[in-house]
Formats: structure tokens, C-alpha cells, sequence
């Protein structure tokens, strides 16, 4: 949905029209509110925005989806080691390179 000018509001004049700006946003017209010439929120029917909620779960859910898609091509192509081997090869990266791995570098020793 596009928002033309007249969803536009500033604040200063949204305070005084709420009821009239609420009503016309669960009428389907989405106000976007402006503080100080900039977009500051929006205001939308709650159905509205319980639909882009959903939206965003189903997109995560496609997201796991294709991640799990990659880690069984991966499983039929071999690209895999086992647990032991995993943590063993973390270890050893751990000792080879422990500048390269430290998580607190930069904190402050306390004396």
C-alpha cells in the first residue's frame, strides 16, 4: 500500500485528531506520524498489524526451512563430521590460535 501525502501527519496535529486519525487507520488508511519533519511511527489498523506479524513468522519459517534444505544437501554430499571430530577441531583452533579466539579481550583486569 502506498501512502499518499494526506497520511502524512505531524505530531502536533495527530494530538489533536487521534480519535479521527484511528478511525480512518482501521478504515485501512495508514497514517504515518512525523516528529520534527521526520518519520517518527505509524498508525494501523491492529488486523493490519497482526497480518505483517504473521508475514514475519512465515518468513522466518521459510528462512529454517532453507537452512535445513542446505544442512541435508550437505549431509548427502558428505560434507559432514561427526560431534567428537567437530570438538576436537575446535580445541585444537583453540590452542593453535588463542589470540584469535579470546572472548574478553580488551576487558580491564581489576587489581
Amino acid at each position: 500500500m502506498s501512502i499518499s501525502i494526506k497520511n502524512i501527519v505531524p505530531l502536533t496535529l495527530a494530538r489533536s485528531r487521534l480519535s479521527e486519525l484511528a478511525d480512518e487507520a482501521h478504515a485501512g488508511q495508514e497514517k504515518i506520524i512525523t516528529k520534527n519533519g521526520e518519520s517518527y511511527v505509524a498508525l494501523i489498523d491492529a488486523r493490519q498489524l497482526d497480518y505483517y506479524h504473521d508475514l514475519e513468522k512465515e518468513k522466518i519459517h521459510l528462512v529454517l526451512l532453507e537452512d535445513a534444505k542446505r544442512g541435508l544437501d550437505d549431509v548427502i554430499a558428505g560434507r559432514t563430521v561427526d560431534a567428537m571430530t567437530a570438538i576436537k577441531k575446535i580445541k585444537n583452533e583453540i590452542v593453535s590460535h588463542p589470540k584469535k579466539l579470546t572472548l574478553h579481550e580488551g576487558r580491564k583486569k581489576r587489581g
